[in-house]
C-alpha cells in the first residue's frame, strides 16, 4: 500500500466546558466532512469525545481546525494506523454526557484522581496494597486485561456506580488504580470514587492505548487485547491490529478458535447465533454481507488509484 493510503486513527477526549457545544457542531462537521475525514465525534457541554481516521494531511488539519478555539488549545490525542478505513461516515452528536456515567453532577473539571504514566504503572500494580480495577465493560474484559485487575462484570459504564457502592469500601480499599481504553472513563470514575471517599484514587493516562504503544511488550503486564470501537475491532502491543473479528450477524466478539467451529460462515454466521438463524434471515444475511464485500473492495480501488 502506498504511504499517502495509510489511514490515521486519532482518538480524542478533553473534559473542558462548553456551554455553546451545539453551536460547533455543524461547523466542525463541515469542516471534517471537507477533509475526507470520518469517524464519530461527541460534543456536550462537559466537553468533547471523539475517534476520527483520515489521511496524515487530513487529520492534522482537523485538529489544528479544534485547537483554535482556545479551550481546546491543549487537545491530546492517541495515534494509530490501518490500511482500511475503519469507519463509513462522518457523525458529530450532541449529548448530555461525552461518556455516560449516568451522574451529570460528577465534573472531572471540578476533581479528578492521580494520572499514572504507562512507565509508572507497573509499579503501582504490582504493588500488593493496590486494587487494579478495570472500568470498561465485561465484553471488553474477556479478551485482555492486565495482571491482577478485577472485572466489575457490568454491561455498560452506568452500572459502574452500583459495582462501587457494593463492592468496594472506602475504609479498606485505601488505594484504587483504574484503568480504561483511552483514559475517559477513568476521568469520571475516579471522579465518582472521590466523592465516595476514597482517599487514593489513581488512574492510567492514556488508557490502555497509550500503555500498548509506549510500553515494549516484554516488560508489559497486559494480557490479551484491547477492543476498540472501530471496525479494526482490537489492537494489540505496537497498536497492532488484532485477531478478533466481529459477527456481522449478532455482533458477538470472534477469536480464532471460534472460527473454527462449523458454524461459523464469515459475515453470515457463528456459534452463538447460528442455532437461531432462521432461512429468511439467513438469506438477509447473505445478501448483507454480499453488499459489504461489494463497498470493500470498492473502498480498495479508490485507495490504490
Amino acid at each position: 500500500m502506498k504511504p499517502e493510503n495509510i489511514q490515521i486513527v486519532a482518538a480524542l477526549y478533553k473534559f473542558v466546558k462548553l456551554p455553546d457545544f451545539a453551536e460547533k457542531r455543524d461547523p466542525l462537521l463541515s469542516y471534517c466532512q471537507a477533509q475526507g475525514v470520518k469517524g464519530t465525534i461527541l460534543l456536550a457541554q462537559e466537553g468533547i469525545n471523539g475517534t476520527i481516521s483520515g489521511s496524515r494531511q487530513a487529520i492534522d488539519s482537523v485538529l489544528c481546525f479544534l485547537r483554535t478555539d482556545p479551550r481546546l488549545a491543549d487537545l491530546e490525542y492517541k495515534e494509530s494506523h490501518t490500511e482500511t478505513p475503519p469507519f463509513e461516515r462522518m457523525k458529530v452528536r450532541l449529548k448530555q454526557e461525552i461518556v455516560t456515567l449516568g451522574l451529570p453532577e460528577i465534573d472531572p473539571n471540578e476533581q479528578v484522581g492521580t494520572y499514572v504514566s504507562p512507565q509508572e504503572w507497573n509499579d503501582l500494580i504490582c504493588d500488593p496494597e493496590v486494587t487494579v480495577i478495570d472500568t470498561r465493560n465485561d465484553y471488553e474484559v474477556n479478551i485482555g486485561t492486565f495482571q491482577r485487575a478485577e472485572n466489575p462484570q457490568t454491561g455498560s459504564f452506568r452500572e459502574f456506580p452500583d459495582y462501587v457502592r457494593h463492592h468496594l469500601d472506602p475504609t479498606k480499599h485505601k488505594k484504587v488504580a483504574l484503568f480504561c481504553t483511552g483514559g475517559i472513563r477513568c476521568e469520571k470514575a475516579s471522579s465518582f470514587m472521590l466523592t465516595q471517599g476514597f482517599a487514593e484514587v489513581y488512574h492510567l493516562k492514556g488508557g490502555i492505548l497509550k500503555y500498548l504503544e509506549e510500553v515494549p511488550a516484554q516488560e508489559s503486564l497486559w494480557e490479551g487485547e484491547c477492543f476498540v470501537f472501530d471496525d479494526r475491532v482490537a489492537v494489540s502491543h505496537g497498536l497492532e491490529e488484532g485477531s478478533y473479528e466481529l459477527c456481522l450477524c449478532c455482533g458477538h466478539l470472534i477469536s480464532e478458535e471460534d472460527k473454527v467451529s462449523p458454524k461459523y460462515e464469515q459475515g453470515i454466521s457463528c456459534a452463538y447465533c447460528f442455532d437461531s438463524l432462521t432461512a429468511e434471515k439467513r438469506a438477509r444475511q447473505q445478501e448483507k454481507w454480499r453488499h459489504y464485500q461489494t463497498q470493500a473492495a470498492n473502498s480498495k480501488n479508490r485507495d490504490l488509484s
